[in-house]
C-alpha cells in the first residue's frame, strides 16, 4: 500500500532501474487517497530483500503473498 504522499511516484519503475529485479503488475487499485498494488518481484534474493526494505523506507507498507496463492 502506498501512502498518499507516494501515489504520483513511479516506485514500479524505479524498483526496476535500482535493483536487479524484474517486476509484475498483478493487479492494482489506485484512488486520491491510497494506491495498493499486487506486484510480482523475480530477482536474486538478495535483490529481493534489498528492493522490500527500500519500499518500507519510503513509507510503503509491503505485505509478502505466496506465489500460489496468486495463481489459483
Amino acid at each position: 500500500m502506498f501512502p498518499p504522499r507516494l501515489i504520483k511516484e513511479p516506485l514500479v519503475w524505479r524498483l526496476g532501474q535500482k535493483f536487479r529485479i524484474v517486476t509484475n503488475i498483478r493487479q492494482a487499485s489506485v484512488t486520491d487517497e491510497i494506491g495498493i498494488v499486487s506486484l510480482e518481484l523475480d530477482g536474486p534474493e538478495d535483490q529481493l530483500q534489498a528492493a522490500i526494505r527500500w519500499l518500507e523506507k519510503l513509507g510503503v507498507s509491503v505485505e509478502p503473498v505466496e506465489i500460489n496463492v496468486l495463481e489459483s
